[in-house]
């Protein structure tokens, strides 16, 4: 299941996409998300499904590599979408016993898996399409007006970006683990809540040792290569917009102009 994660995973291909400046991508993706909570009919979310596989089509990453990371949150979307489901007051269309499902909860539980699965593949895309160093260099860039307030910029994105990167490794790594101790006769699904806590324990020490030691070797790398932050360091590529990023930026304007009049229509 956790091979199935692209978030943190970056697709190396040439693509107009891949060669839009980080800043734009970013604030593109943060702007998408908001758009994403202001659509509340399934017309308009037509729009968006038709918006984003133009995206992904474009940037040549292949759509069945984007859809397969919903596979690991698609217990997630399921239990979401069972709550709304069940737990949402309205007119009833259905009752078995205690069980009620209500046409509006079936409108919201349909609404908050779309809204999951289009959050993820959005997010997907960002990392998918860009380097974990040029995503650095963006987030630095945007937040480097925070300075002045006495935001360290530099050290919080390279934070972020590290977080972000280590996300499928630290997933390979627990699936490793977990295939070793499972052929020592580990069992990690039978059992109560708390036997399975305790079944745990075997899979989380190794973890957290694993990423303790490769936190190590990373801080040993950078200290190795002098890294003293981000006073006076210089870049090999410097951020600069170009056409295809007004293009990019036009295009989403027209698309959010479109979610925010059929919203007040």
């Amino acid at each position: 299941m956790f091979k199935n994660l692209t978030i943190g995973q970056h697709y190396p291909v040439e693509s107009p996409v891949h060669n839009l400046d980080p800043r734009v991508k970013i604030i593109i993706t943060l702007a998408f998300l908001v758009s994403l909570f202001l659509i509340d009919s399934f017309s308009t979310y037509l729009i968006v499904v038709v918006f984003l596989t133009a995206a992904i089509t474009i940037s040549k990453v292949p759509v069945k590599f984007v859809i397969k990371g919903l596979r690991p949150i698609l217990m997630i979307i399921i239990i979401t979408f069972v709550i709304n489901l069940l737990m949402t007051p309205g007119r009833i269309i259905f009752q078995a016993g205690f069980i009620k499902i209500t046409e509006e909860g079936l409108k919201q539980a349909g609404f908050m898996a779309i809204r999951l699965t289009l959050l993820i593949m959005g997010t997907s895309l960002l990392t998918l399409t860009t380097s974990p160093i040029i995503l650095t260099d963006g987030i630095e860039s945007l937040l480097k007006p925070f300075k002045r307030f006495g935001l360290p910029a530099h050290e919080l994105a390279m934070m972020m970006t590290i977080a972000l990167r280590f996300i499928p490794t630290l997933m390979e790594e627990t699936e490793k683990i977990m295939k070793a101790q499972k052929s020592r006769g580990a069992d990690f699904e039978s059992g109560n809540i708390m036997s399975r806590a305790k079944n745990l324990v075997p899979l989380l020490v190794p973890l957290f040792i694993s990423a303790f030691r490769r936190a190590d070797e990373l801080a040993m790398a950078m200290e190795a290569r002098c890294y003293r932050g981000g006073e006076n360091r210089t870049r090999m590529r410097q951020l600069k917009i170009s056409k295809g990023d007004y293009a990019a930026t036009f295009i989403f304007i027209v698309y959010f102009a479109v979610v925010i009049a059929l919203k007040i229509w």
